[in-house]
């Protein structure tokens, strides 16, 4: 074997020392109890994490156009984590640390959505995007694949790729022809010691399964996607007998065991915590998709009884976790003696002035993108009330949907058919002006990249669909006090987990069980048909199961668009040119209970 020169040195360590071990056994005085034990060897690093990005550079929230802020005074954006880093990298040494991210980086933001549609990266000779720069500037290591990342397609997830200065990784991202995975399916990483003896850290990427539905019209024929406890089944021994000391999983999936999508997949969406329960070998699993805050949880794992700690920061860069590892030297290899974990808070410093300056032409652009004026509107109209009360601002995205769907049927088949169209609140801080309307106003009603479709149902199916979406609100007895700050997100049911129906008319009885609360469900003035077909216009993630609502997903499908919901939101807005609420705003649905208004 040729002698290179990482065996000469080590093998010239291993001869020195022995000779040094050789000398002092000749010269050192005997000792009356022997030689004492030699102390362990034992090393320490730091695995940093994030997830949920979403496209965050600055604190700034380009929907509002002023500096973020909520209620808990939280900081976003990859500024402030990078001085966070910085921090980390100081306290316990660069080489000692490692950095990675569990996905859902390049949608979410104006920032993002600017350079993958207005100023694309797939564009010839187009730009870097925001995210990749800043990544690269910060130094990461290694980023699990989101589900967010298909959003805009796959040629703008590889450009992303190829401008990314580490691996972006999916072991259960799989090619569909060949079964083999689409992208790295881990890192490996070696931390030098004082002892001369590396350290070799795998990072193993699992994204969410249910990309498969919620990214169809993506990923349909290209890639497959199966579930997370499979794959690191596979790969983790794998890692193993490569060498790995330690397995870190950077999963783009909560740990909560459940599935947004009820059984439309085998596989399970959050699980990470079963990931750490059923596969041996893992140390510490970040993780993601979620948007909850988790600083460290410990699963025993059935077969070795270890615990494995896992971790979940915050999104949008508002936390950053730390797993600190301290290792000992065992049976001539490195052993995880103890894993701990912690988040670290964003609002307790400043952005870095590194991020700052490599980025401010991009957010000016932005900025200056999002407050282009595209019309007036008549009044003022927002979202405070959503969640509760039919209002006009919702009405007016179901509103375009409906003349949207409509103008596409016209002269078809189904061109007869009446049009309904759901919608959710998405924030609840959205709102239009009085006066002048710009483009963020428009977006901010619109704050995912959903695109637009039209499913023929019956009447019997809409009230199905109703009811499922009125499991929203707490049961409340006729009577008893109405709190609207506990009224909504029953049972964790998010916002935009909760529809409203345009173009019929009904009651919510909240008194009710979930399941029997449509009242009074009528169209053109009488009780629906069962029987009667209708289009319903339905965004793409509820379209293909996104929510588990019934029905949809195998609905036939009309027609189908490829433009975003915001995009056609501002295109209808321009083509106006004023918004009047007049036109289009009526109360079509109200909370009651036992027939009397809750409002």
């Amino acid at each position: 074997m040729p002698l290179n020169r990482r065996t000469f040195l080590e093998s010239s360590v291993a001869v020195g020392a022995g000779a040094a071990l050789a000398t002092g056994a000749a010269t050192a005085p005997a000792q009356a109890h022997g030689p004492r034990p030699r102390p362990a060897k034992r090393y320490s690093f730091t695995v940093m994490g994030t997830t949920d990005l979403h496209g965050n550079v600055f604190n700034w929230d380009y929907f509002t156009d002023k500096e973020f802020d909520d209620k808990a005074h939280n900081d976003v954006g990859l500024a402030k984590i990078s001085t966070l880093v910085d921090q980390v990298r100081k306290a316990k040494g660069k080489r000692n640390t490692l950095l990675i991210d569990a996905g859902d980086t390049i949608q979410g933001t104006q920032l993002s959505y600017y350079y993958a549609k207005v100023d694309p990266i797939t564009a010839r000779r187009g730009p870097v995007h925001p995210m990749a720069q800043a990544m690269n500037a910060i130094g990461y290591d290694a980023a699990a694949l989101g589900n967010h990342e298909f959003n805009y397609g796959i040629p703008v997830l590889r450009k992303f790729e190829e401008q990314c200065d580490f691996p972006l990784l999916g072991a259960n991202a799989l090619d569909a022809k060949t079964l083999r995975p689409a992208f790295p399916p881990y890192s490996m990483h070696r931390l030098r010691t004082p002892h001369g003896r590396d350290v070799k850290v795998a990072i193993l990427g699992l994204t969410n399964p249910g990309i498969a539905i919620w990214d169809k019209a993506n990923v349909s024929g290209r890639m497959v996607f199966p579930g997370l406890e499979e794959q690191a089944a596979k790969w983790v021994p794998k890692l193993r007998s490569m060498g790995a000391d330690v397995v870190v999983v950077s999963a783009h999936s909560g740990s909560s065991g459940t599935s947004s999508y009820g059984d439309q997949l085998p596989h399970i969406e959050n699980a990470a915590g079963l990931v750490a329960e059923q596969v041996p070998g893992i140390d510490a699993i970040l993780v993601g998709h979620a948007h909850t805050e988790i600083p460290e949880y410990r699963v025993k794992n059935k077969e070795t009884g270890k615990d494995v700690v896992l971790s979940e920061p915050l999104k949008w860069g508002q936390r950053l976790t730390l797993f600190d590892f301290e290792l000992v030297w065992r049976k001539g290899r490195w052993a995880v003696e103890k894993v701990g974990a912690q988040v670290l808070n964003s609002n307790t410093v400043e952005e870095d002035p590194k991020i700052v300056g490599l980025l401010s032409d991009e957010h000016k652009k932005v900025v200056a993108y999002v407050n282009q004026i595209i019309g007036t509107s008549t009044a003022t109209m927002a979202t405070a009330e959503a969640p509760w009360k039919d209002e006009p601002i919702i009405d007016l995205i179901n509103h375009v949907q409906a003349e949207t769907v409509k103008a596409a049927l016209a002269g078809g088949e189904y061109a007869a058919l009446p049009v309904l169209s759901q919608a959710s609140c998405f924030s609840r801080t959205a709102a239009i002006p009085a006066g002048q309307v710009t483009i963020r106003d428009a977006a901010g009603l619109y704050v995912f990249e959903n695109t637009l479709e039209a499913r023929l149902l019956t009447g019997a199916q809409i009230k199905d669909y109703l009811e499922f979406s009125a499991r929203y609100y707490v049961r409340t007895p006729a009577g008893a006090p109405v709190d609207t700050a506990k009224l909504t997100n029953a049972d964790g049911t998010p916002d935009y987990n909760y529809d409203a129906v345009y173009g019929v008319t009904y009651e919510i009885d909240i008194a009710k069980p979930a399941g029997s609360r449509i009242v009074n469900l009528s169209f053109g003035g009488k009780p629906i048909d069962p029987a009667a077909q209708f289009v319903l216009a339905v965004n793409n993630y509820r379209a293909s199961g996104g929510g588990a609502f019934p029905h949809v997903a195998n609905a036939k499908q009309l027609w189908a668009n490829s433009d975003e919901i915001r995009n056609t939101i501002i295109q209808w807005v321009k083509a106006k040119g004023s918004i009047d609420p007049g036109q289009f705003a009526s109360v079509d649905w109200k909370l009651t209970r036992e027939g009397v208004p809750v409002f």
